[in-house]
């Protein structure tokens, strides 16, 4: 999302029980949310009909083990999917900010205008993601799975947001959902980036923007008014003022409530005639309304697009764009439609798929807080939301940023309420992103300690683009979220940014070799210095993890509880040091102040 956030109250207004929900929804979306849908277990709407009975992937509250491919033990395992993506780290790149890796594309759009500071393109694009992930820059910081911002073709104009002109460099501007944006390459380049990822094991996520266009400009004019609405403006007191409302001035939402068919948009038309292509899109358009039987409503259409790229490339997840800000039995719909290609594409490509993981569903439901665990509650009394009852398996969770608490007190919290209210769905965790003002530790001050938090916090983690160096979140001259988004200065990094990027690293891949660092069970071993055990059991994997702080250089004695059984060898993951449990205790000599426990005979 774009500059919307700080315009932004903690609003989301719906009923609980179904007849509340269901009252609070405009005609037309009044749907029965409360039942489900034959065997697909996703809430009834218009189109239920339409969804064959056991098509696509199995209900979104299976959470049995499934085989599954992680490095930890090198070989497949069974594993809860739940556990394997609360276990997960997860790198989101702004790919136009992170690396110029093919500068022929750098205008290829042909746009014009000066825009302001970070606030026009700037040459990162696919290839240089899938470069970087060649060169296993991804691998040596652990992660298991890359989000990048849409990729899509974004309006051609410029808009004045109050900052300076600024273009859709972001990716969350749309013009065109079934094009990949030129400024970022080429279809072939966006094929070349899925499939370097999914050879070195990592998943893909797909940025999922169902509920805006781009802005209108003297070059990108609005789409039909039966398509999206461009006013009024939200004022978030309500169910309705957070729904049937444009999000920001000029941004149109698209009429995601709708069931009356509509045209394709004339401009669209025209794009696609002009580039040769308008037969095969109607055709493939007719072919997937014929098969689902859904009406030509906005949200299908928008739907039939997102879905083409997990079909046709085989992207493993959803981050879902402003989830709060549609109604939910559109999510579940999603939800649904993208499981449905994700099997569809494994069915094509039998010798790619990597292991029996269903697609993932991740929701950004702007201040959901894992403190709520399932509920998102609401301002403007209207009620609450369960989000995880409409196809969403993880929430982004915005309380991780918040400064204040200590490190054992937030570590106990939310394992606690993972393996207990959250069971079975889960959180991710961040310490910056795009578009959040309110990073933790916006002026880089403590980047060390920011990775030890985010690394070793229970459920998922997400870097974002230049954690791992500090990049900085403040730019001279740059106003507002552009701020958020300056480029990776790959060649400007030195001793420091090096330091950084190893401890994050030190840390990324010894959560990546142990699931039960962000799925499993917490165990204050010590207060000070602080010593704590992760224990998880889930399908085939038993896993166990004892993690040191601030422990004194040289000797040091650990407490490991029950964690490791006395007798049981242990080593440190850093330096290859070993030691056997006696009395509860291990002793060790290493030169750093952490410690990472693990016992290799597990």
């Amino acid at each position: 999302m774009t500059t919307r956030h700080s315009m932004r109250r903690n609003v989301r207004a719906v009923g609980r029980r179904a007849g509340i929900r269901s009252a609070l929804l405009a005609p037309g979306v009044a749907l029965a949310l409360a039942a489900c849908a034959g065997e697909t277990g996703l809430p009834a709407s218009s189109a239920d009909a339409a969804i064959p009975s056991g098509a696509g992937a199995p209900a979104a509250s299976d959470d049995a083990p499934v085989r599954v491919a992680r490095a930890f033990l090198g070989d497949t395992v069974t594993m809860r999917p739940s556990d394997w993506w609360n276990a997960a780290t997860i790198y989101f790149a702004l790919t136009d900010r992170f690396l110029n890796g093919d500068p022929s594309n750098d205008n290829a759009s042909g746009r014009t205008g000066a825009a302001a500071m970070l606030r026009g393109y700037e040459g990162g694009d696919l290839a240089g993601v899938t470069r970087k992930i060649r060169e296993g820059y991804f691998e040596t910081l652990g992660v298991d799975a890359i989000w990048l911002t849409p990729f899509w073709e974004q309006i051609e104009g410029g808009v004045d947001e109050g900052t300076g002109l600024s273009f859709g460099f972001h990716g969350y501007w749309a013009a065109d959902w079934t094009r990949v944006e030129p400024n970022l390459g080429t279809a072939e380049d966006l094929r070349a980036f899925v499939d370097a990822a999914h050879d070195e094991g990592l998943r893909v996520i797909l940025d999922a923007v169902i509920q805006h266009t781009g802005p209108v400009t003297d070059l990108d004019p609005a789409w039909p008014s039966d398509w999206v609405r461009t006013e009024p403006a939200c004022t978030y007191r309500s169910y309705e003022t957070t729904v049937e409302c444009t999000l920001v001035e000029n941004l149109p939402d698209i009429l995601t409530g709708s069931d009356v068919e509509v045209d394709l948009p004339p401009t669209l038309v025209a794009k696609w005639e002009a580039e040769g292509r308008l037969d095969r899109e109607i055709a493939e358009l007719d072919a997937w309304f014929a098969e689902t039987g859904y009406p030509r409503a906005p949200r299908y259409y928008v739907m039939k697009w997102l879905t083409d790229w997990v079909r046709e490339y085989g992207f493993d997840g959803y981050r879902v764009d402003t989830a709060k800000h549609f109604q939910e039995s559109v999510s579940a719909e999603l939800a649904h439609e993208g499981a449905r290609a994700f099997e569809d594409w494994k069915a094509a490509h039998p010798d790619e798929v990597m292991d029996d993981l269903p697609f993932w569903f991740m929701g950004e439901v702007y201040n959901y807080s894992i403190a709520n665990d399932r509920i998102y509650h609401v301002d403007g009394g209207d009620g609450e939301i369960d989000y995880f009852d409409f196809g969403y398996r993880s929430l982004i969770n915005f309380d991780f940023r918040n400064p204040g608490r200590e490190l054992d007190e937030l570590f106990a919290d939310y394992a606690r309420r993972l393996n207990g209210p959250l069971d079975g769905v889960g959180v991710v965790n961040y310490v910056s992103s795009h578009d959040d003002g309110s990073p933790w530790d916006r002026d880089r001050e403590r980047p060390l300690e920011a990775g030890t938090r985010l690394l070793l916090a229970p459920g998922t983690a997400q870097i974002y683009y230049g954690d791992e160096v500090a990049r900085p979140l403040e730019v001279d001259g740059a106003r507002g979220d552009a701020n958020l988004r300056s480029p990776m200065e790959w060649d400007a990094y030195g001793p420091e940014q090096d330091e950084i990027r190893h401890h994050w690293a030190m840390l990324g891949r010894f959560r990546r070799q142990h699931p039960a660092i962000g799925a499993g069970v917490h165990t204050l071993l010590q207060a000070e210095p602080y010593v704590f055990g992760r224990t998880l059991e889930s399908g085939s994997v038993r896993d166990a993890v004892v993690i040191g702080l601030d422990l004194p250089a040289g000797p040091k004695t650990i407490p490991v509880g029950d964690v490791f059984p006395d007798g049981t060898e242990v080593w440190e993951a850093n330096f290859g040091v070993s030691g056997t449990v006696r009395n509860g205790v291990v002793l060790l000599d290493t030169p750093r102040t952490i410690v990472l426990l693990e016992n290799r005979l597990r």
